[in-house]
């Protein structure tokens, strides 16, 4: 206990706070390794949360909640990929109308569901490693979809570095015409690479309405979508660092609520803006200090393909 914050309850915190953002980092991630840039984030998110806050009040199963949200994420990622990949809009703006149709959206199909309590996502049942002091009620007293988030890291890192699926993705990202030259269908990994990202998304806007504040409240994202695409960046789109820069969020958010809990006399405002200022300085200063090893993003990246170009 330090300064009226118990640590160990804090270091939980942040686990929980940081889930979604990183499944929608890890999402966006492999998208972005695929040469696209999708700025709807935040609309899949936040409709992943309606959807699956929806579908898990109404079936009373958290679990089909959470699929749920993974769906309408691909959802609304498959509708992106068609306009971006199939009819070649601009990556750019199609993402922020993604985000706005998202937001609208999900506003409308919410309202029924306002002051609605979901079904209770159970913790797992980790036996005894639940019982060790500290490291017991830190790590292993969660849900399955924080072990998910981390398992999801884990995978796409290796996904990416020993698959030859993960090289074809890079490929296509570094230079769309080049892997279409030797064969590779860059429409087709493009279109499951989106997917993927939505689902991510989606996921994490779940875990937002379903555990992590278990209630729908319109707009309820309130800006995450926007940090997983910073964090992508200033995380050199690698995996690992991706996983520091969410957990960074998540700490700072959690700090936060400590903060407001323990009575300091700070501007209510001021605690709620503090995760978002925070992270994005940090990434910033972590961005220069390794700015001259940093890898570059995709060549490819925001750059339509056509197979007659």
């Amino acid at each position: 206990m330090i300064g009226g914050i118990d640590l160990t309850t804090l270091a939980a915190m942040l686990m929980v706070a940081s889930t979604p953002v990183l499944l929608a980092a890890i999402g966006e991630l492999i998208a972005e390794r695929a040469g696209v840039l999708n700025l709807g984030v935040e609309g899949m998110m936040i409709c992943g949360a309606v959807g699956g806050f929806a579908i898990a009040v109404m079936t009373g199963s958290p679990v089909l909640g959470f699929i749920g949200g993974a769906v309408s994420g691909a959802a609304l990622a498959l509708l992106f990929a068609v306009l971006t990949q199939v009819f070649l809009s601009n990556q750019v703006a199609t993402g922020l109308a993604l985000t706005l149709f998202g937001l609208g959206l999900s506003a409308l199909l919410g309202k029924g569901f306002e002051g609605v309590r979901p079904p209770a996502t159970a913790k797992l049942d980790l036996g005894p490693l639940s019982d060790i002091p500290v490291l017991g009620p830190v790590l292993f007293s969660h849900d399955w979809v924080v072990y998910l988030s981390l398992v999801l890291v884990v995978l796409v890192w290796g996904f990416l570095k020993y698959t030859r699926a993960g090289l074809i993705l890079r490929a296509v990202g570094e230079s769309h015409d080049a892997a279409h030259a030797l064969g590779y269908r860059v429409i087709a990994v493009r279109f499951g690479a989106l997917t993927f990202g939505g689902a991510c998304a989606g996921l994490g806007g779940a875990y937002l309405s379903l555990v992590r504040v278990p209630q729908w409240t319109e707009g309820m994202t309130a800006g995450v979508g926007w940090i997983a695409l910073a964090i992508v960046v200033f995380a050199s789109w690698k995996p690992q660092r991706v996983l520091v820069g969410a957990y960074l969020f998540g700490g700072i958010t959690a700090l936060q609520l400590q903060l407001q809990a323990a009575g300091y006399a700070i501007p209510v405002h001021l605690l709620s803006m503090a995760p978002y200022i925070i992270t994005i300085l940090a990434l910033v200063v972590l961005s220069a200090v390794h700015g001259r090893n940093a890898q570059a993003g995709p060549a490819a990246l925001g750059k339509s393909f056509h197979a007659s170009s």
